[in-house]
This record gives structure tokens, sequence and C-alpha cells, in this order.
């Protein structure tokens, strides 16, 4: 009881109610600690998608900010940091079990370009979602996604001009500061035929923000030692392969069972089928195809 009325807001509003005041406010400590309290309720209460979603959201707030996390307090972070911890260890969660599948198959069966191409067709399901929320002011970056998944792709071919090194290198540095903008935390679009898609939404496995940040950076490392003769190539990583799953959209809209939504099924069929191409037909031209038909995808369509 002690511990609830503690992360009760002043007013005694719940915290689902104090959301929106926070977020209209820049209230970030008090944002943080809403979605944190969400979140130990969820898990308290067995709902582990749902303490994924909010205790996750609380950390990468309080984490984005020296003054923020000062504000918020050891007690709330250190508890969030463990329930962060336990829940890393359900093997069902989606959440974990899809990026776990996910590294074991790069693994053991591709080669590192593989998985380079094969984080890069789940990348190109983001362009037309990343057109939209590039209108949300400070997110422009998101729209210049098809621009560099063609030319990264285009790259593992041809070392690309120094002037295209450079805007994917500017672009780098612009998604890895996407995160910790207050739009990040307040920013929304409309989705037809469905709930408003937030840009916190990209926050669930891992951040997608920074899975596009991590993924660029690393072509971008790739091609310097290429360019460099490096006979020791930096490894590939398979964390944008499940980039455009966006559970965190769901579970916030209401999914009871990830597994049962069916954009959540379909990004799944697709993961595989990228997978079973870039294993054992892989070509060039075939993932040109498949980068062009996946550009067009709205990727939350019902």
């Amino acid at each position: 009881m002690l511990f609830s009325k503690l992360f009760q807001g002043k007013d005694g509003a719940a915290p689902q109610n104090r959301l929106a005041a926070c977020r209209e406010k820049k209230d970030w400590a008090g944002l943080a600690k809403a979605c944190y309290e969400l979140g130990r309720t969820a898990m308290d209460q067995g709902d582990l998608n749902r303490a994924q979603l909010w205790l996750n959201r609380a950390d990468t707030i309080y984490s984005a900010d020296d003054g923020v996390y000062e504000k918020v307090g050891e007690q709330i972070i250190d508890d969030c940091s463990d329930r962060i911890g336990a829940l890393e260890e359900e093997d069902g969660l989606l959440y974990n079990r899809v990026p776990a599948e996910i590294d074991e198959k790069a693994r053991e069966g591709l080669r590192d370009s593989e998985v380079r191409v094969w984080g890069l067709l789940s990348i190109a399901r983001l362009v037309k979602l990343g057109e939209r929320l590039s209108a949300l002011p400070g997110c422009e970056v998101l729209g210049r996604l098809g621009w560099a998944v063609d030319m990264m792709l285009k790259s593992f071919q041809t070392m690309p001009a120094e002037e295209e090194y450079q805007r994917l290198m500017d672009m780098c540095n612009e998604l890895y500061e996407l995160n910790g903008k207050p739009v990040y935390y307040s920013g929304e679009i409309e989705v037809p035929g469905g709930a408003p898609f937030q840009l916190f939404d990209l926050n669930g496995l891992f951040g997608v923000e920074q899975e596009l940040n991590g993924y660029t950076d690393s072509h971008l490392r790739l091609l310097a030692a290429l360019s460099q003769g490096a006979e020791e190539l930096p490894a590939a990583e398979s964390g944008a392969v499940a980039c455009a799953l966006l559970p965190d959209y769901y579970v916030r809209t209401g999914a009871e069972k990830l597994e049962e939504v069916p954009q959540i099924k379909a990004e799944l069929a697709r993961i595989w089928d990228d997978y079973d191409f870039v294993r054992t037909r892989m070509s060039w031209e075939g993932a040109a195809a498949r980068i062009a038909e996946y550009k067009k995808l709205d990727i939350l369509a019902q």
C-alpha cells in the first residue's frame, strides 16, 4: 500500500490518466514514473507483455537525461532495472523469443553478408511508416529510409561516392539523436482503421530507431574497412531483422496475445521467408526486387 501511494500523483490520478498530462507539460520525470507504475502493476498481475512495454518506456525516458534520472530517483530506477532483468529471462515472451530465434539462425546458418541483407530487407518494410512519421517535427530523418535502403543495397556491390557515404553518416547520427527528443515521447500519427501510432511505439525490441542506427553504423564501418583493404571486417548483427514487428504498438492498443495479431503473424512469415531467401537463393536482383515491394508495404495495414 505504501509503495502504491508513493507513485500515485499528488492529485490522486491513476498513472494511465497522468500520461497525457505529463506529455502535455513535458514533465518527463513524471512520465517515467507513470510508465514505471503501469509496468510494475502489470508485472505484479502477470501481464508480462504490458510490463515489458511500460517498464522499458520508463527506462528509456530516465536513461536519456541526467536531470530526469535524478528526479525519478534510485528507488524506482533500481526496481525498474531489476524487473526488466527478470523479464529478459522469460523465454515465452515474443519480445525475447523471436530475437533469440533470429540470432540463433544468423549465427548457425548464415554468412555475415547474408545477415546484413536479411536485416536490410526488414528495414525496407518500415519505409512507408517512416515517411508518415517524418511529418512529425524533428523526425525528418525517418523519411529518408527508402534512400538509405537503396544506397546500402547498392553499396554491397559497388563502393559509394564520398558524398553518399557522408549523407548516410549524417543520417546515422540523426537516428541516434532521435531517442531522447521530446517528440519521441509525445508524437503520434493517425492509422487508417486503427489506433494512432505513437513514435514511442518504436521503443520495443531494444528500440527500433536504435537498431536502425546500429545497422547503419555497422554498414558504415564495413564500407570504411573495405575501402582501407582491412582483412578483418566488422561482424554483422541480427538485431534489425525484427525491427518491423512493432510489438509495443499492438500491446499498447490492447492485444492480449501478440502471436495472434494478424500483422505480427504476417511479419513473422516475411522474416522467415527472407531467411530462406538469403540462405538458399540469394541474388542481388532478387534482393532488389524484394526491397522494391517492401518499400510499398503499409506494415500496419489491417
